[in-house]
């Protein structure tokens, strides 16, 4: 689903039309659910990646703020290296399985190269810093875990920003879940003309 098409729009009036029928604290699950489903219509799959990504910076999160301070480095590595090495599979494998081979190539070294012909997850490069940087804020105390998963799946997956950024600060958009939405027509007319 792309933004700038019939689909996306029609995708949005009605997940727009559901957030303000629902009462309360479900509105979360409407944009909860629309985000998962806006990424499964590209690729199902991929999904684990995403999911995978979320749950291991939001137990790292928490467990900043809960483990001793000599411990706190050890768990921002967990998410620094668990994010950057599934990015980097993804983004640069099958690079450096062919530049490999390219220099066995001019060395004279006769290697038969298989590239693993992996398909670069849409957005994974947006959802992964986002979702870093949140475990960098909470190790440098900027702010607090946050103790909601579904705030904090959101955080990470909220559609409209999904796969063409900008990259959200947790302390801005979580800050944004947890306020009781207010419907605006001024906002409404505004958000209509970008």
């Amino acid at each position: 689903m792309i933004y700038s098409n019939l689909e996306f729009l029609i995708f949005f009036i009605i997940v727009f039309a559901l957030y303000w029928l629902i009462d309360g604290r479900k509105r979360l699950y409407v944009l909860l659910l629309a985000s998962y489903l806006f990424y499964a219509s590209w690729n199902v799959k991929f999904l684990v990646l995403i999911l995978g990504s979320t749950l291991l910076d939001f137990v790292v999160g928490l467990q900043l703020e809960r483990v001793a301070p000599e411990q706190r480095i050890r768990w921002l590595a967990v998410s620094v290296t668990g994010n950057l090495l599934v990015l980097s599979i993804f983004k640069y494998c099958d690079f450096f399985i062919k530049s490999a081979g390219e220099l066995c190539a001019l060395l004279g070294i006769g290697v038969e190269v298989q590239t693993l012909n992996l398909i670069l997850p849409v957005g994974i490069s947006f959802y992964t810093f986002q979702s870093m940087s949140y475990t960098i804020d909470v190790y440098r105390g900027q702010i607090r875990a946050c103790n909601s998963l579904v705030h904090f799946m959101l955080y990470v997956s909220f559609f409209p920003q999904l796969v063409a950024g900008p990259i959200v600060r947790a302390c801005d958009l979580l800050t944004q879940f947890a306020a009781p939405p207010r419907f605006s027509s001024e906002f409404i007319i505004s958000g209509g003309r970008l």
